[in-house]
């Protein structure tokens, strides 16, 4: 392994840890910087492939490290897979980077317009990741700032726009050794973020209330939340949570993803039971539903009674997580259900509760940060369900509710989160949220959830960042184009 490459895998462990549960932001910046001028330096576009995707596999084995943890769950049956899947996760992951590096070395004649041309096709490249094969933008780079008031931001630009700033800022101070001007520049941009994002904190001005929500947090472990032998005492301790939430009097008490292990159907009288813990509260919770033959991961509402008013299926669903792609049954061992897994709605929508119009996120819907938009109207706020239990309890989970975190502050929405195992809490239009639910807790908490106000991002979208990158983009190939002719020898 070259020295080049060698500085490239530094580079992208000390990236990763900017991210949960480390948060260390100061190693992250130094450690993009290295990457993106180890992958700049390479003597070939096949060198740039090789430090991106080393860079990078460093980076995602860090940072994805809990995806072994589905597989453990069961360890004699899957555990014999959980080194497969990191390393096929991590590996397949890094070709985005690796690929964005040996583009980059083709668009770019100099080290520091490789370093531009790779942070601009890296960022690209994070989108592209977000959306290929129904996506996965987990861990992108513009999350370590969840911590500081960087993460603001988002709330102009979105996810996506604050990794494409922190990616450019780390190329140009990155190129203080053959231009102090760009290395300036590179820190008065980092400046520039950090300032604008206290003043959008400071400025930002609590929002009328919508209400109260009750919080019920099982703590279920995931290996014994399917044990038919225990699943009427997880009924029970839910009624006791929702019991104790139903105490204030809230205008809504929250349930995570698959609360109840019964089919909607076939649940009638456990779903009775509930209701009455809740007293006069709607209940909302995660539960499975069965139609024609399928299957779906489901939320629904209930009326005092146990009635339901409202379903809601899930759109986004996890691959081998819970349905099978192509219908592979060597692969159906992996899926959620015995057969090739759920089956996803059509459309995502809004539904009415006692607090307003909510977009419901199961999940990995919550990782998405244009999901929200295929709604095509605005919510009061984001009602997300999910169980982290799948996802260990020392890094995932976190990760998981910091991208909650940057979902609230991208819409300028309040967030309902509730999980079985993981945290628990109502996250403010500015990503922040009080006294959580945490791992290895089990309990119910009751909090109010804020009215919201419409940023810039939630207006735009991704369209002025797609414009920015593509006509960046273009420049370089002229510019490349250019440099070329202007090379050709000319004849007499």
């Amino acid at each position: 392994m070259t020295p080049g490459a060698i500085l490239a895998l530094i580079g992208g462990l000390a990236a990763a840890l900017g991210h949960a549960p480390f948060h260390l932001w100061p190693v992250a910046i130094p450690g993009l910087i290295l990457t993106i001028g180890a992958v700049a330096a390479a003597p070939s576009a096949r060198g740039a492939f090789w430090r991106g995707w080393l860079a990078a596999a460093g980076y995602f084995a860090v940072t994805l490290h809990w995806i072994v943890e589905p597989f453990l769950v069961d360890a004699a049956t899957h555990g014999w897979m959980a080194p497969f899947a990191l390393f096929l996760l991590a590996g397949g992951l890094a070709l985005f980077w690796g690929l964005a590096g040996a583009f980059a070395a083709r668009l770019g004649p100099t080290p520091p317009t490789r370093a531009l041309a790779f942070a601009l096709l890296l960022s690209s490249a994070e989108i592209l990741r977000g959306y290929i094969f129904t996506g996965f933008p987990w861990a992108m780079p513009g999350y370590i700032w969840v911590e500081t008031p960087v993460r603001m931001t988002a709330a102009l630009v979105g996810s996506y726009g604050l990794t494409t700033l922190t990616l450019l800022a780390a190329a140009l101070v990155g190129s203080a050794q053959t231009s102090r001007l760009a290395a300036a520049v590179g820190v008065v941009l980092l400046a520039g973020l950090w300032v604008a994002g206290e003043r959008l904190e400071s400025g930002a001005v609590a929002g009328a209330p919508l209400g109260t929500v009750g919080l019920v947090h099982p703590g279920i472990p995931q290996a014994e939340k399917w044990q038919a032998e225990k699943v009427p005492g997880h009924i029970e301790s839910l009624i006791g949570l929702i019991a104790k939430a139903s105490d204030t009097r809230p205008d809504m008490i929250a349930l995570p993803e698959s609360a109840v292990v019964y089919p909607l159907d076939a649940a009638t009288g456990t779903l009775t039971a509930l209701s009455g813990a809740a007293r006069d509260a709607t209940l909302i919770l995660g539960i499975n539903r069965r139609e024609d033959g399928n299957w779906y991961n489901s939320l629904v509402s209930l009326a005092p009674g146990g009635v339901p008013t409202e379903t809601y299926d899930k759109v986004h669903l996890v691959p081998f997580g819970e349905y099978i792609p192509f219908h592979l049954s060597i692969l159906r061992a992996m899926a959620a259900t015995t057969s090739n897994g759920f089956t996803p709605a059509k459309a995502v929508r809004l539904i009415d509760t006692p607090l307003g119009r909510a977009l419901p996120l199961i999940c990995y819907e919550g990782i998405f940060p244009g999901h929200v938009f295929r709604a095509g109207e605005r919510a009061d706020y984001l009602l997300l369900l999910t169980n982290d239990a799948w996802f260990g309890k020392f890094a995932g989970p976190y990760q998981h509710f910091d991208q909650a975190r940057f979902r609230a502050i991208e819409q300028g929405l309040s967030v309902v989160r509730v999980a079985n195992e993981g945290l628990s809490a109502v996250i403010d239009p500015r990503g922040q949220a009080a006294d959580p639910l945490g791992l290895d807790e089990r309990g119910a908490h009751v909090a109010p959830v804020e009215a919201g106000y419409a940023t810039l991002f939630s207006r735009t979208g991704h369209t002025p960042l797609l414009a920015f990158l593509s006509v960046s983009l273009i420049a370089l190939w002229i510019g490349k184009r250019r440099n070329i002719i202007a090379k050709r020898p000319t004849s007499v």
